[in-house]
């Protein structure tokens, strides 16, 4: 499969970005991250694709609980942090070919479809 979406299923955002893509009749892989976490290897190619800011989910509890000691982290210790704990990522987060590609699901559609190959 060419599109994943990596996300979890009760989730508004990955909701919205589902409905998109089926209206689209895009080809996707849904992959729940609580049932199926990324691995740290996964989680560090996204980061380097991406870079780990964007991928943060900073409204999750997840993220507040991590104190301030999270201001200090450099990429490698929010790739250990988001494979220990998916909820931390931002979701959805969309691999495309293996390459992590785009992640959220805010972008204007015209964004969205150049950045999906759709």
């Amino acid at each position: 499969m060419a599109l994943q979406v990596y996300g979890i299923p009760n989730c508004g955002t990955c909701k919205k970005a589902i409905a998109w893509l089926d209206r689209n009749a895009v080809e996707y892989e849904f992959i729940n991250t609580k049932e199926t976490p990324p691995t740290q290897a996964q989680i560090e190619d996204w980061i380097a694709a991406l870079g780990s800011k964007p991928m943060r989910n900073t409204s999750g509890q997840s993220y507040r609980a991590l104190g301030e000691k999270k201001d200090t982290w450099d990429d490698a210790d929010w790739a250990k942090a988001f494979a220990a704990d998916a909820m931390l990522l931002k979701r959805p987060l969309f691999v495309k070919d293996g390459k992590a590609v785009m992640v959220g699901f805010k972008a204007a559609e015209a964004v969205v479809k150049e950045t999906l190959g759709v």
